[in-house]
Order: structure tokens, then C-alpha cells, then sequence
């Protein structure tokens, strides 16, 4: 199996995608006059992204005239949201480029402490490297502010330590208060780091990496170990219990979570090469990744534009299209057996209860030990509650992971009183 996924620049490689591709319907959205994507709250930061955002992966490519085509694509279908992790002058300077004149059209989330140094990238904490390189970020992106600033690749609990205490969240937040970011976010791929930033108040945006196979994977510091072979060679049950709760926290916190690596650089999109040894499709990775508690948008690597509208073919693919369960529950040596997995297969409930919705906030209450003020309120505006359930089984008998989900409606009702 291959397990190197980028190339000597740092730049995720090719991979193949199966060849389909949608037509998507007009919406109108929040950006623009004919929109073609929704949207979703960004947590608490007053942003309405587009479920379907952009990754930086393909900007660079063809001497980067890709960035000019996917912000076309970009604006034409909607997508008002991108990630620019890369500190690459060119790629930075082509974006600019791509944006002059639609500045106002998309939200820029850009990394702090992403730094470019004899030709190549480089992550840095020296506060005179960080200063330089957000300067030269906003020169080359011919803007004067950041709409996401995130606080860049924190995946040990030392480092986070250090980024509190020393200059880099000092020179953050004089950002923040400057207006020269609007909102403080940061990436990681460890849930344990992510969840102290996340309780700490500090951060209001987290990008993460979310997919059905390393959120299978416990904690750790190196990111290799979230493909490494070896580490599903045994049989694995149900998610870890530490995403799911970082997940979860983010959903009460109001802590927006963009989504990266949603196909696991490509390799969950290939038999060979995915972790679970079986396919996945496009449409069942976004999907999947947009289930999760407090996700806003899937930021969708590509690498030519054909690629990035067959992220976008999501907005009309079919529920059958969409739907991983099956795929899941077949998955050899891995087992969601009695996990929700909010796939909606115990739906139509004969009294209309929205079982995914339902136990979506029965386990945000009971991560808390408590009912949170916006779970409950979010809980009453159901049309219908788990008191309504009259034990009938249906849900029970097309779950196709065992939950017990009248069990679970008796314990909703019996939290939230209706």
C-alpha cells in the first residue's frame, strides 16, 4: 500500500477519481445571485459557508492557472469558502490574482505560522518568521485582512502549550483586535490537542481531518500514523472515543469545524490503496464528513476542475448516491456495530421523528453529563420528539450497525422531558 501522499513540494498527488458527474440545481445563496451549493453556519462566527469548499492542493498546478479556474468555477456554482494552508509566494500570489475584483465574494482562511524559506515550505513558531510571513501572505493576497486565521499544524500538546504561552497567540489576538483577521481558528489532526484548543475558548474555527478511517485511529502526534498499514492490519471497532467527543464538544462550544482530507488524500477512493480495503465514492466521503456533529464545510482537494465539480456533483447526487452505510457495515476487520453513525437508514420513523437529529443531541447531552442551552433549544424546534415514539421497531430493523434505537428514544425522552 502507498502511504506517501505528497510530492517534493509538500502538494498532495494525483489521484483518480471515479468518473461521475452531476448537474447541480440553482439555489440562491447568502454570496452572488445564482447559487449552487447551501450553507452552513461556520459555528458561532456569523459566516455562512458553502458545505463544498475549496482545498489549495490544485492552485498550484499548471504554472498556476488552476487558481484562476477554480475560483471561476468557484464563484459561478456558489463556493464562497477556501483553505490556503500553502506559504508558496507563486501559489499565495496567484490566488491574489484569482481574486481581484470578487475579494468580497469568498472567505479566505489562511494559516498563521506557514512559512516559505529557501524555496520551500516550512512551519515556524519564531514570532519575527510568523510576523514576516503573515505580512507577505496579505501583500501577495492583495487584501488587508484574513476572514480565518488559523493558527497552523498543532498536533502535540507541547507545542499548544507553547503557542499559549509565548508570543505567537499574543501576536494572534492583536490580529484579531486589529480586524486583520475577523476569526482565530487552527489546524490539527490530533483530537487531543484539538479538543484543549477547543475548551480553552481560544479558537472559533478548527480544521480537522475527518474520515470514516482515521476517526477509527486513537490520538498521537504523528499524522503518518493515521494511514500507516500496520494500524488496520486488526480488527477496529467503532469510532474513537476522543473525536467523537471532540466532535461533539465543537457542536455545543459552537467551534465551526472545516474538514480536511475528507478522501484521505485520495487513497479511500481506491480499493488498493484505502485503509478499509474497499472503495469509497465521492459523494459518501462528503457526505459522510458533512454528518458529523459541527462540521461546516468540506474543504475538496482537486486537481484540475473536473475534479473539483465532481466534489460539487454532491448537491444533487441522490440519498442512494450519497448513502455509506452499506459500504461501511461490509468494511473487513472494522465494526460500527451499536455506534450511530447518522446515516438516516432507520428513517421514515411512522411518527415522523427525526431518529439521526434525535440522537445527534441525546449524545451531545450526554457527553456534557448536562443539556447544554443550544441542545436544548435545538431539541424543542424538532417537529417531533422521542416521546412521541411508539416502540414499533421499524428503526431497529433497517439500522444497519444494531443500534438500539428505541432504547435511545426512551432515554431522550427521559433527558429532555418530551
Amino acid at each position: 500500500m502507498r502511504f506517501n501522499l505528497y510530492n517534493k513540494y509538500g502538494y498532495l498527488k494525483m489521484w483518480v477519481f471515479r468518473s461521475y458527474i452531476k448537474k447541480s440545481c440553482a439555489k440562491k445563496g447568502e454570496k452572488g445571485e445564482i447559487q449552487k451549493v447551501k450553507y452552513r453556519d461556520l459555528g458561532n462566527t456569523g459566516l455562512k459557508v458553502s458545505e463544498i469548499g475549496m482545498g489549495c492542493e490544485g492552485f498550484g498546478e499548471n504554472n498556476c492557472e488552476n487558481a484562476k479556474l477554480f475560483f471561476d468555477v468557484a464563484e459561478e456554482n456558489g463556493i464562497n469558502y477556501f483553505d490556503l494552508y500553502t506559504s508558496n509566494p507563486e501559489i499565495r500570489a496567484s490566488v491574489g490574482n484569482a481574486l481581484k475584483g470578487r475579494r468580497e465574494k469568498f472567505y479566505i482562511q489562511s494559516h498563521i505560522c506557514s512559512v516559505w524559506q529557501g524555496g520551500q515550505y516550512k512551519r515556524s513558531r519564531k514570532i519575527e518568521e510568523v510576523t514576516e510571513g503573515f505580512e507577505e501572505m496579505l501583500s501577495l493576497l492583495q487584501t488587508d485582512y484574513i476572514d480565518v486565521g488559523m493558527i497552523h499544524y498543532v498536533d502535540s500538546l507541547k507545542d499548544w502549550d507553547e503557542i499559549v504561552n509565548g508570543p505567537v497567540l499574543q501576536y494572534v489576538r492583536e490580529l484579531k483586535a486589529s480586524g486583520r483577521i475577523r476569526h482565530i481558528g487552527l489546524s490539527s489532526h490530533n483530537p487531543q490537542v484539538a479538543l484543549a484548543a477547543v475548551r480553552s475558548g481560544v479558537i472559533q474555527v478548527l480544521m480537522f481531518s475527518v474520515n470514516p478511517c482515521y476517526d477509527l485511529q486513537p490520538a498521537g502526534e504523528n499524522v503518518e500514523e493515521l494511514w500507516k498499514e500496520d494500524n488496520y492490519s486488526s480488527s477496529l471497532v467503532n469510532m474513537d472515543p476522543e473525536r467523537q467527543e471532540l466532535y461533539e464538544e465543537c457542536q455545543w462550544r459552537g467551534v465551526g469545524i472545516t474538514v480536511m482530507k475528507a478522501f484521505g488524500g485520495g487513497d479511500l477512493l481506491d480499493e488498493k490503496l484505502s485503509p478499509a480495503k474497499k472503495a469509497l465514492t465521492v459523494c459518501q466521503c462528503i457526505h459522510y464528513a458533512l454528518t458529523r456533529p459541527a462540521v461546516a464545510t468540506v474543504l475538496a482537494g482537486a486537481h484540475s476542475v473536473e475534479q473539483l465539480k465532481r466534489s460539487l456533483a454532491y448537491e444533487e447526487a441522490s440519498a442512494e448516491e450519497k448513502d455509506y452505510a452499506a459500504e461501511f457495515a461490509s468494511f473487513p476487520k472494522i465494526s460500527w456495530q451499536g455506534h450511530c453513525m447518522y446515516c438516516s437508514h432507520c428513517a421514515p420513523c411512522p411518527k415522523a421523528i427525526d431518529v439521526a437529529a434525535v440522537t445527534k443531541f441525546l449524545n451531545l447531552a450526554k457527553a456534557q453529563g448536562q443539556i447544554p442551552e443550544t441542545v436544548r433549544e435545538h431539541y424543542e424546534v424538532l417537529p417531533h420528539h422521542a416521546g412521541e415514539c411508539i416502540r414499533c421497531g421499524a428503526c431497529e430493523s433497517r439500522c444497519p450497525f444494531g443500534v438500539e434505537i428505541m432504547e435511545n428514544m426512551t432515554e431522550a425522552r427521559r433527558i429532555f422531558g418530551k
